[in-house]
């Protein structure tokens, strides 16, 4: 059974939190719907219902929703297909529609089968991704600024390439800015002093230090100072009757066209795949290590689409840049994401002119260290110790992450890791004495000979089913090989749900490789078992 929450017990972590995704999302937002071909506004008007309408639906604590870099050919090819933003915002509704019927449907456990090392490898590939595309933002040079994630780029550039081609575009404001802003970000985490500020979230101090010193350069007229090219440009209505002109909603008279529904049917599957990958590495940054059902996710995904379509909105998914920020941040609960989603909202309708002042300069120091943090070279450090079966399906899918495009870099990472499975013995993965016990009989988990990760959904099931103030006995004496998620898994379970269940666990067998530390002998004697007959046993 979920806990209930108090959205309101942890204000002083989650609005600082949601301070700093909202910086984050804003100029996120803009970016991703002027690479898609779309209006500026419904980028914003997807980061707001991401926020709150999806935050408030979601079970998630850590996740953000909202437009993404992800979706941005499918909707540009979309838009142009479809003939008009109109039709194309019917099939975003669509869209919306059956990702609630697959919510409905449970389609959300597929998100078990996701390894622990192709996530990582994931993130770490956003990581780099979002460490190279800032770089040229971060000197001053903003022509592409559009929120393209992919390596390959229109024209026939690259990532690589619009790096060399900064070279050239430096912009001696810009590089100030960028290097007083990533000073603020890492003092105010490291220096004592300022970290007693922490409801003042170091990122609004970077950003409102980079507007008064760039209005400082202009005011003196300075060559230092940015140009309005280079600042975050947000449409600014004068009145209601102007806001409600910006406002598009779809055309319903198209609901016949076919390719309405192809449309549909792409960006339900593009935007659940993303959404659950996001959530499944949401739940392994969460510190709390909550899980998150994937298929109420997965109908608050669609609540959101549908939302987001009938105001003009882009489609959405939970997006790891956002997500990550937000963990990074100190993020406790989803409220983060709610204040996120109505900062942006108010900042739009009340304070456009002060948003459109920020430097697009600061923005990218705030991500290269979002960036950086993903893909620490630590990370790589600890799978590399892992071994080869850990290894090479964390590197294979974040270069392919890198260098294609993130569905893809998964499916590699996917088929890697199947391959390294199917390579050794399919055996059962444990057997489960579950017969009639009586209170007080010791539970039996007798792991197989090698357990994969494909067995992870129904070790966590097990897991969760066992009842409060149980004895169970994990026997791992016969494991050549057991899967780190599976690992996690049961140290997750030991350290956090048995203790607040008030289940007594010992761990029997785990061999030092596993870094799994057994019971120790001296406390084995709480446990008294019950006769329980060996044929009785139920292989699950």
């Amino acid at each position: 059974m979920t806990k209930k929450t108090n959205l309101f017990a942890n204000l002083k972590a989650d609005f600082p939190s949601g301070l700093v995704v909202f910086l984050v999302a804003l100029p996120l937002c803009l970016g991703i719907a002027l690479a898609s071909g779309a209006p500026p506004l419904s980028g914003i008007i997807s980061g707001i219902i991401g926020g709150i309408v999806v935050g408030w639906l979601s079970k998630s604590h850590i996740s953000v929703s909202g437009p993404a870099a992800g979706l941005t050919a499918i909707v540009l090819t979309a838009i142009t297909a479809l003939g008009s933003f109109e039709t194309f915002l019917l099939a975003v509704f669509l869209a919306g529609l059956f990702q609630l019927i697959l919510g409905f449907l449970k389609a959300g456990s597929i998100s078990n089968y996701f390894p622990s090392n192709v996530i990582e490898g994931m993130l770490a590939g956003i990581g780099v991704i979002i460490i190279l595309k800032q770089l040229p933002h971060a000197v001053g040079f903003d022509a592409d600024f559009e929120g393209d994630e992919s390596f390959l780029q229109a024209g026939g550039g690259n990532t690589f390439s619009s790096i060399v081609g900064a070279l050239d575009y430096f912009h001696l404001g810009a590089i100030i800015i960028t290097a007083i802003s990533v000073t603020i970000l890492i003092l105010w985490d490291k220096v004592p002093f300022l970290k007693k500020l922490k409801l003042v979230p170091g990122a609004l101090v970077a950003v409102i230090v980079s507007i008064v010193l760039n209005e400082v350069f202009i005011a003196t007229g300075s060559n230092l100072q940015i140009a309005a090219a280079h600042l975050v440009n947000l449409p600014v209505p004068q009145s209601l009757e102007e806001f409600k002109a910006i406002i598009i909603t779809p055309n319903f008279a198209s609901i016949s066209n076919p390719q309405v529904w192809i449309t549909a049917m792409t960006i339900t599957i593009v935007a659940s795949i993303e959404t659950l990958l996001c959530i499944e590495a949401s739940d392994r940054m969460d510190t709390q290590k909550r899980y998150t059902s994937t298929n109420m996710e997965l109908k608050a995904q669609g609540v959101g689409n549908m939302v987001s379509a009938l105001l003009g909105g882009l489609p959405m998914t939970s997006v790891v840049v956002r997500s990550s920020a937000n963990a990074n941040a100190g993020a406790k609960t989803k409220m983060s994401a709610i204040i996120h989603g109505v900062l942006l909202l108010l900042c739009v309708l009340s304070i456009p002119f002060i948003l459109n002042k920020i430097p697009l300069a600061t923005l990218a120091a705030v991500l290269i260290l979002v960036g950086y943090k993903l893909a620490k070279p630590a990370t790589v450090l600890h799978f590399w110790h892992k071994g080869k079966y850990q290894f090479i399906p964390f590197i294979a899918t974040l270069l392919a992450v890198v260098f294609t495009d993130l569905l893809k870099g998964v499916a590699l990472g996917m088929i890697i890791s199947i391959i390294f499975v199917l390579r050794g013995n399919l055996k059962r993965a444990y057997n489960f004495r579950k017969d009639e016990y009586a209170e007080g009989d010791v539970i039996h988990i007798d792991l197989a000979q090698e357990v994969s990760f494909l067995n992870k959904a129904a070790i966590k099931y097990t897991l969760n089913e066992i009842p409060a103030k149980s004895k169970v006995v994990i026997d791992a004496s016969d494991t050549v090989y057991i899967a780190h998620d599976v690992l996690d898994l049961i140290q997750e379970f030991t350290e956090f749900k048995a203790k607040e269940m008030h289940i007594k666990v010992k761990l029997v067998g785990f061999k030092e490789a596993y870094e799994l530390e057994n019971t120790d002998p001296s406390k084995q004697h709480v446990f008294v078992e019950h006769k329980i007959k060996k044929e009785k046993k139920e292989t699950v």
